[in-house]
């Protein structure tokens, strides 16, 4: 079945400009613009106002870490919340959310890959479950987790080595 579209012959129709939504000034693209409107061009601004801005981002990177976790647990709860309402694809958009945030978490990345296993997305979840047991090689849920999505992708023999580590860990702390 072959499909085409109709050609739109019809000159009269003009499309309408999209109209400007943003209210910054000082933009890179926007040095057309300014020179038309008689505004200085972001080359020939001081660079006291970079030097301000990155100042001010400084501070805000240091004063705003600790912000920056509690978000990112909000999402992971979220997330966590959703994942047991059965709601998987909105979960992981949480997690991705936290995990932006603070991505050297290794139970994200392991309810990450539980929660791919049970989409049947194997490959994601290897990968997830791979960096969960990196992060954490003393977590024995995570070698676990690392050993069901290694089974999934059809590595049973990687699955078995997952799973010895796990137990090894479980065994240790016995």
């Amino acid at each position: 079945m072959k499909l085409t579209w109709k050609k739109n012959n019809n000159k009269s129709s003009k499309k309408r400009p999209v109209p400007t939504t943003s209210n910054l000034r000082n933009l890179p693209f926007d040095f057309d613009q300014q020179q038309n409107q008689g505004q200085p061009s972001p080359t020939t601004t001081s660079t006291n106002t970079n030097t301000q801005l990155n100042e001010e981002l400084a501070s805000l990177d240091s004063s705003d870490s600790s912000n920056t976790k509690q978000l990112a647990l909000s999402f992971q709860a979220q997330g966590d919340k959703l994942a047991e309402d059965g709601k998987y694809r909105e979960a992981l958009g949480k997690w991705e959310a936290a995990l932006t945030l603070i991505p050297e978490n290794a139970v994200l990345h392991e309810q990450k890959a539980q929660v791919l296993l049970e989409i049947g997305d194997s490959w994601n979840a290897l990968k997830a479950a791979t960096r969960a047991a990196e992060l954490e090689p003393s977590w024995a849920e995570a070698w676990i987790t690392l050993g069901r999505a290694q089974l999934n992708f059809g590595e049973p023999d990687s699955a078995i080595e997952s799973f010895d580590k796990a137990l090894a860990i479980k065994g240790a702390k016995t």
